[in-house]
């Protein structure tokens, strides 16, 4: 009788494609900015698509009016429960000291744990079109007297601040100063820590293994994906970075979550692109 129950149990599970849901191992996240065009001409479909390559978590990169992706906190909350994805953090690069309380509020009304500041805020940042280069005015001291300020205002909404890195952050300014290293030696981690980003890290020339050990525990999040010969963005297995060095030190690092991130895919689709990197990922031994 049980045997009977338990078989009618599965085939119909299989008719219905529950099973395969269920079956199938949903691991890893997703920064929604590999995949920003899709989203603006469709989030609930390609968040769909995100879920089916089997994504677990996901990043926000679609802020505006308070709304994520033209939807309120509470409904993209929904959307995301209904579709078995958890918010884990988002990017908000419009933040300032003036309208950092109403941002956290809806960031955590979204449900997300971290809130991630994507470049120096405010103006700070740089882009340069000429070298194709990224860079920041103000200094690496203004730097970390802003982020200490959001800090706090993020520990007080519930959330946790996080600051995302590029290239430039580990290259001397005109001042003989490494940012990131002064970011991270005079900013409290009870109110702020960082968001690496692996494959700027090493495209400064940087080791993210080094960093772990000088600076325990302070890379809350990773940015994983993939570098090319031509030493742009790749999916993660078609490139030449070791993760597997990298990850044996994730405890050293204090990484709680990682995210493929893709900033451009060249010649595939992103849609299609966050499936390699999401096979690439279990053949590293991301789980």
């Amino acid at each position: 009788m049980i045997k009977t129950f338990i078989k009618t149990l599965v085939f119909t599970l299989f008719l219905t494609g529950t099973f395969n849901s269920v079956a199938q191992e949903k691991f890893g996240g997703l920064a929604l900015y590999t995949v920003r065009d899709d989203m603006g001409k469709d989030a609930k479909a390609t968040l769909q698509a995100v879920a089916d390559t089997g994504y677990k978590n996901i990043e926000a990169a679609g802020y505006k009016d308070g709304k994520y992706y033209n939807m309120t906190p509470q409904d993209f909350k929904k959307l995301l429960n209904n579709l078995g994805l958890n918010p884990i953090s988002t990017h908000q690069s419009a933040i300032t000291l003036d309208n950092a309380d109403v941002m956290f509020a809806d960031a955590k009304t979204a449900g997300f744990e971290y809130f991630v500041v994507p470049v120096p805020p405010m103006g700070l940042f740089k882009y340069y079109k000429e070298t194709q280069s990224m860079g920041m005015t103000g200094g690496a001291a203004n730097l970390a007297k802003i982020l200490s300020t959001l800090g706090e205002k993020c520990d007080k909404a519930g959330l946790k601040l996080l600051y995302h890195n590029h290239d430039f952050e580990f290259k001397k300014d005109k001042e003989g100063i490494v940012t990131i290293d002064y970011l991270l030696e005079n900013t409290n981690p009870k109110y702020v820590n960082f968001q690496m980003d692996l494959y700027w890290v090493i495209k400064a020339g940087a080791d993210p293994v080094a960093y772990f050990k000088k600076y325990p525990g302070r890379f809350k999040i990773w940015h994983v994906k993939d570098m090319d010969d031509q030493g742009r963005f790749a999916p993660v297995g078609n490139g030449n970075i070791d993760f597997s060095v990298i990850l044996a030190n994730k405890k050293l690092s204090g990484m709680e979550y990682y995210l493929v991130e893709q900033d451009r895919t060249f010649n595939m689709k992103p849609l299609e692109a966050i499936k390699v990197s999401h096979k690439g990922l279990k053949e590293i031994g991301f789980k």
